[in-house]
């Protein structure tokens, strides 16, 4: 069990955004509730992997309940903006989706990377991952997996071939063995 846990039950409002120049972008994933603001940094890798998990969960909640409505497919960049000043609490290793049939609300759970050179022991647990849980509306889960897509499209481009990131001079595609120039 986590020594050191957060939960927004349910969240006000949940985004992510990039802040910074193309290649240089720090992403973030926040939620807040009430006057609290809980800030999270993440890989862009991670806001791509999340957008696909919106999409996956959503299908296995229509497999499972098809008489739920479907949630709304639309957000409001305006209102899908990070909140400044960001003052993250963790950068995160990893994001796992549930649904909380009771509550119709779809829970993001949220663990802390902690670096290898430090390892919790015995003699101090507070070395174990923090936790933050983010429970949602699947309208509000829909908005952040769409909104979620658009931050990461705004960066570099995504080769189609390997799936990386295609640099300004050139790009070494593994898929086509070799490099090629972009124009």
């Amino acid at each position: 069990m986590p020594s050191f846990e957060i939960e927004l039950s349910p969240v006000d409002h949940i985004t992510t955004d990039a802040i910074g120049p193309k290649g240089k972008r720090v992403f973030y994933l926040q939620g807040t509730q009430d006057n609290q603001i809980v800030t999270l940094i993440a890989e862009k890798f991670q806001i791509q992997a999340l957008a696909i998990g919106v999409e996956q969960i959503f299908a296995e909640i229509t497999d499972r309940f098809p008489e739920l409505s479907k949630p709304s497919a639309k957000y409001d960049e305006g209102i899908m903006r990070i909140i400044l000043p960001v003052h993250p609490l963790f950068r995160l290793a990893d994001i796992g989706l549930g649904y909380d049939v009771e509550n119709d609300w779809v829970v993001l759970i949220i663990h802390e990377l902690i670096p290898e050179s430090i390892e919790a022991s015995e003699d101090d647990p507070t070395q174990e991952p923090r936790v933050v849980r983010f429970s949602c509306t699947r309208d509000q889960l829909q908005a952040l997996g769409l909104w979620g897509k658009e931050v990461v499209q705004r960066g570099r481009p995504i080769c189609t071939q390997c799936g990386q990131v295609e640099e300004a001079e050139a790009h070494f595609c593994v898929k086509k063995n070799g490099g090629h120039k972009h124009n």
